[in-house]
């Protein structure tokens, strides 16, 4: 049996796990101290930490560049902080219309959606596209996990940006992939073209 820590300990050690990782669930959080969703919810109220949908919210507001390339609900998940030409994080909850119906495995067009789309938002331009994509499926998610995709660029040369995006689920690696995105300044030019 797993011995369990003493409150004090558990309530200190549960903020610096926030601290962090703002985006652990409950449910995260339960699981590595080894007590209920109860008491997890009970030591944060005490201690005064918001439930996560607020936790993404203030962390949102804090470090969001303007979203320059995508409109916001372009974005697959909630993004939670934007840093241009730099990094980007969002957050995607897997849901029923996601999964297969008899395994609850999710399709895996959604979690490269999310990855892609994160790629695209972390660079500064109005107009960004996909040019190539190498990418990894680590590991299988499931029904009701969390998740949280960075991106980081890694090189910038002319209109080409390297961007590698890692997804982890409660702090997991599942999916990882490098995006070659291209800003393209000259796409509305082409008027009289071909259709």
């Amino acid at each position: 049996m797993i011995p369990r820590l003493k409150k004090k300990i558990r309530q200190k050690e549960l903020m610096t796990a926030l601290q962090s990782n703002p985006f652990l669930t409950d449910e995260d959080l339960a699981q590595v101290f080894f007590v209920s969703i109860q008491t997890i919810r009970l030591d944060r109220m005490e201690l005064g930490i918001p439930e996560l949908r607020e936790r993404i919210k203030t962390v949102a507001e804090e470090k969001l560049d303007p979203l320059k390339s995508l409109s916001a609900d372009e974005v697959i998940g909630e993004l939670v902080d934007l840093q241009l030409n730099e990094n980007a994080t969002s957050i995607f909850e897997v849901k029923e219309e996601h999964v297969f119906s008899r395994t609850h495995v999710a399709r895996g067009h959604y979690i490269f959606a999310q990855a892609n789309s994160l790629a695209v938002a972390v660079v500064d331009a109005e107009v960004v596209l996909t040019g190539a994509a190498r990418v990894r499926y680590v590991k299988p998610v499931m029904l009701g996990e969390k998740l949280v995709a960075k991106a980081v660029v890694r090189s910038r040369d002319k209109d080409q940006t390297k961007v590698k995006v890692e997804t982890r689920v409660a702090g997991e690696l599942v999916f990882s992939g490098i995006f070659r995105v291209f800003k393209a300044s000259n796409l509305h030019k082409a008027e009289g073209g071909r259709p």
